[in-house]
């Protein structure tokens, strides 16, 4: 569900934000940093401080206007 979702938001957000999946199962020191405790967990990053986290999953809609919200 999250691929099609995330396809969607950046495909209309285009250069406001660079999408990354992490698989915290091969990446356990990166999940262990963010305190990463359910999947999925959304993190928005601007000049490498988080500007809001959600975990499960959250609609393109909701996505877009959360970097809509931090892009200016």
């Amino acid at each position: 569900m999250m691929p099609a979702i995330l396809k969607e938001t950046k495909d209309s957000v285009g250069d406001k934000a660079t999408i990354i999946k992490i698989d915290i199962d091969r990446n356990r020191k990166v999940a262990e940093h963010f305190s990463i405790q359910g999947v999925p967990t959304l993190i928005l990053f601007k000049n490498g401080e988080i500007k809001w986290r959600q975990s499960g999953v959250v609609p393109s809609a909701s996505l877009v206007q959360v970097i809509n919200q931090f892009s200016g």
